[in-house]
């Protein structure tokens, strides 16, 4: 990024202000604006007060130890992180439902903390027979089953360091994962379900092991019950070994900077990213965030983050944060569209649930299938949103707020990434005066800025790079086995005391951040830098359409050409018409410099199973470049008819 200019014309503008609703604020654990001061006057003495809800065996001798780029939080301290998520909570709330989890096909468990910690205890005593101990590195490769977080209490216990890999990845993806880490141990299934379809975990683990000799042992849940190849000596079924394990583990106490996961995320290099964090800091920033962002009450409040466990999200708001916290969660093993596409709202119904937090993509999703849906079913135990992933377009946010929150529930627009750990840009949901599309503003005790390619802070409305001027406790510590590459990539390009974040930025008069996307997808176009995802939002504007991704192609005249690719709402037809108005639409909200030059309608967007738009892949078609790697899309067949559809679209103007 070093040579890359990060400036970047932000035009599009949102005025609509969403208050705090009336007696949200008397309920909420922050009810006024002194915790920003208190955390600007010594945000090590904030931090500290949130580290001392935990359960430390042994206290911290320093709060921060900062020599740019390295940190270390509650240095010489030392806790359990299992502890601090099961044992803590079972003297008074042991019958407290921990997890409700409903599989794709139907069934439903209601999982206490107490079934949590000896389930935890067991597969840690078998993961110690298997020979593994502090240090050791263990992958697993899961869906969302109760196993899963089982597996990673069950490491932080023993003081392994786990690697969870997306379900949705390849047999490659899991190998160059498991050499990259030297794995010992891979936990995984036999199988997962996904649309009513079994995914065949098993039969990619074994290929993948074919070249990861550091692996010894497979550990194998039953979900499917199909047939799965075997290798004796390795693998072992999950109920096997824990069946005669006793219902407690001794914890093995852990400094705070001691790790406790490695997660792998995209790179610039063909060489698998391994993104460490550690365990006090981690935890203090994890529990701490979700209980004020989400405003838990954890003896009412039913919470659903409707992420995969494979991806940060999961770690930070599925498992560690809400269980710390002693929150009751929702876990769902499939599809939101099966068997049909009011699967949620009837989870919600079901169960209550009081927050949701989930991805702009699927919010894009459900506004495309129509209200119906949701319709059918009563939301009404709702009282908070929240998203995260990506920016939100702000008619995607209303739409959330409208027709999911009865225009009554807060809604969190959450900024951060694998490598922050935490939220880091957010309301506070009894506080914050909300703006549709708007992260709002830093997280107490954090400081974010935005600065032109010189380095410099910019202006009210100007856009740049979003940087971060302080540490925060659950930021990365480094990229496992490559010190050298963390220190390039995030503290190389303003000095070793400013992280770049990668993602471009503005605020506009009241101070409010508005995340423009990653700098890398930023056009130039005709001399101008645009953010892909304004122009993406100022079609989402337009009544008609539900989702848009914006790429750019090579062009002689302006530089960069805009592409749009564009899906409708289920009761709208297409048309060149539609599509003339839709480039109007775009000019008179962001102005005629951003205007498509071409707009391709489509059914649905190559996408992840976590639900990112795959933009690399339009990229690639709007150029007439082979394709790069599919091997994670949900839906890889849309490409092919998004290349028939590109091929067959009219002359742009």
């Amino acid at each position: 990024m070093a040579d890359e200019n990060l400036d970047i014309d932000a035009l599009l503008e949102e005025n609509r202000v969403v208050d705090p609703p009336e007696g949200f604020t008397a309920n909420a654990l922050i009810q006024d604006d002194s915790v920003y001061r208190d955390a600007d006057a010594d945000f090590e003495a904030f931090w500290a007060s949130q580290a001392q809800r935990l359960t430390w065996s042994r206290p911290w001798e320093s709060v921060l130890e900062w020599t740019p780029p390295w940190v270390k939080w509650f240095a010489g301290g030392r806790l359990n992180i299992s502890v601090n998520c099961l044992d803590r909570h079972l003297v008074a709330n042991a019958d407290r439902i921990a997890y409700y989890w409903e599989g794709e096909p139907g069934e439903q468990r209601a999982i206490t903390y107490q079934d949590l910690y000896r389930d935890v205890c067991r597969f840690a005593n078998a993961l110690r027979a298997l020979g593994v101990s502090k240090g050791d590195r263990v992958g697993i490769y899961m869906g969302m089953v109760p196993e899963l977080p089982v597996a990673m209490l069950a490491c932080a216990r023993l003081g392994a360091v786990h690697s969870v890999i997306f379900g949705g990845f390849s047999a490659d993806a899991v190998r160059d994962r498991m050499i990259d880490a030297e794995a010992k141990v891979l936990v995984t299934q036999d199988g997962g379900w996904r649309r009513g379809a079994q995914v065949p975990l098993k039969d990619n683990i074994d290929r993948a092991l074919e070249g990861a000799p550091s692996v010894k042992s497979v550990v194998v849940v039953r979900r499917t019950g199909q047939d799965v190849g075997w290798v004796e000596g390795r693998d072992a079924w999950y109920h096997d070994l824990v069946a005669a394990q006793p219902d407690a583990c001794d914890p093995e106490e852990m400094d705070a900077e001691d790790p406790l996961y490695i997660l792998y995320t995209s790179g610039t290099t063909g060489k698998p990213k391994g993104i460490l964090h550690t365990t006090g800091g981690y935890l203090v920033g994890v529990a701490t965030t979700h209980r004020l962002i989400f405003d838990i009450h954890p003896e009412s409040d039913v919470y659903w983050c409707a992420a995969d466990i494979g991806w940060v999200t999961g770690h930070s708001y599925i498992v560690y944060g809400p269980l710390a916290n002693g929150t009751t969660s929702v876990l769902y093993e499939g599809a939101p569209d099966f068997p049909d596409k009011d699967r949620w709202w009837s989870m919600i119904e079901r169960y209550r649930a009081t927050i949701l937090y989930t991805a702009p993509t699927a919010i894009r999703s459900f506004m495309k299938w129509g209200t119906e849906y949701p319709a059918k079913h009563d939301l009404s135990s709702l009282r908070l949103l929240g998203t995260v992933g990506e920016p939100i377009n702000p008619e995607a946010w209303m739409w959330y707020w409208e027709f999911i929150g009865g225009e009554l529930c807060p809604v969190v627009d959450t900024w951060w990434q694998t490598e922050t750990g935490m939220i880091l840009i957010t309301p506070l949901p009894g506080i914050t005066r909300l703006k549709p599309g708007s992260g709002t503003k830093p997280f107490p005790g954090v400081v974010a800025d935005i600065f032109d390619e010189n380095g410099k802070s910019v202006g009210p409305n100007t856009g740049g790079s979003l940087v971060l001027k302080r540490p925060w406790p659950a930021m990365s510590r480094t990229i496992w086995g490559d010190r050298d590459r963390y220190v390039q990539q995030y503290f190389s390009r303003f000095g070793p005391s400013v992280y770049l974040t990668g993602d471009g930025a503005k605020r506009d008069d009241d101070g409010y951040f508005w995340l423009l996307g990653r700098i890398d997808d930023v056009m130039n176009v005709a001399g101008h830098r645009l953010s892909t995802f304004e122009i993406e939002s100022a079609l989402v504007d337009h009544p008609a359409v539900a989702e848009a991704a914006v790429v750019s192609r090579a062009d002689e005249t302006v530089g960069e050409a805009i592409v749009a690719y564009v899906t409708l709402k289920a009761s709208e037809h297409g048309d060149e018409a539609l599509i003339a108005d839709l480039r109007e639409h775009v000019a008179e909200k962001i102005g005629k410099i951003a205007r498509p030059h071409g707009i391709i309608l489509t059914d649905d967007l190559p996408k992840t199973r976590s639900g990112k738009i795959m933009r690399r892949l339009l990229r690639d078609v709007a150029n007439g470049r082979t394709l790069g790697d599919v091997t994670t899309l949900a839906n890889a067949d849309v490409v092919d008819q998004i290349r028939t559809l590109a091929a067959s679209a009219p002359a742009e103007e």
